[in-house]
């Protein structure tokens, strides 16, 4: 059995990529209530700090900043695969099942990066709200709806046409 070497660091923050098991499906964006309802749920029992994120059909990629003296990512990424998936089995939806009855929703491992300093960070939020663009969803960042980069335009960190026609090349962000 391969072991993972995974970088643990209290208090750090880690850029993730989940994806579901079915990398045609569209059910994140789908059932986008009950993830971010599996997300809160998790939050609020296990408290971490979303920095960005983006939900694509199939998969996902967040930035996470953890608390002072905790490094436990994983068991966050547990308790939220495990509560959208209970939601949408209670929803009835027809999910997938692997040879020993577990449900084969998610891709058993999720990617981890721990973010290095400022300037790695500044990256992977690129990353993170180009990837709709990257993957042919939308050919504006500002017309995808499931990112944090609305939050950023908000706020006043980017404006609302980043990265808009041909400006950015593909492959200058993050990973």
């Amino acid at each position: 059995m391969v072991h993972y070497r995974r970088n643990r660091i209290a208090g750090g923050r880690y850029f993730f990529t989940v994806t579901l098991h079915d990398r045609h499906s569209r059910t994140l964006t789908d059932h986008i209530d009950l993830l971010r309802m599996a997300f809160r749920d998790t939050q609020h029992r296990r408290p971490f700090v979303i920095n960005a994120i983006v939900i694509l059909p199939e998969h996902l990629h967040t930035i996470w900043a953890l608390p002072a003296g905790d490094a436990d990512y994983s068991g966050r990424w547990r308790a939220i695969k495990g509560r959208f998936t209970r939601a949408l089995h209670k929803a009835g939806e027809p999910l997938p099942r692997r040879t020993n009855g577990d449900h084969a929703l998610w891709q058993r491992r999720f990617w981890e990066h721990t973010l290095r300093d400022e300037q790695d960070l500044g990256r992977h939020v690129d990353y993170i709200h180009y990837n709709p663009v990257k993957h042919g969803h939308v050919a504006s960042v500002a017309d995808w709806p499931y990112s944090s980069f609305h939050r950023y335009v908000k706020q006043g960190l980017l404006p609302k046409n980043w990265a808009g026609g041909d400006i950015v090349q593909a492959g200058e962000f993050g990973e």
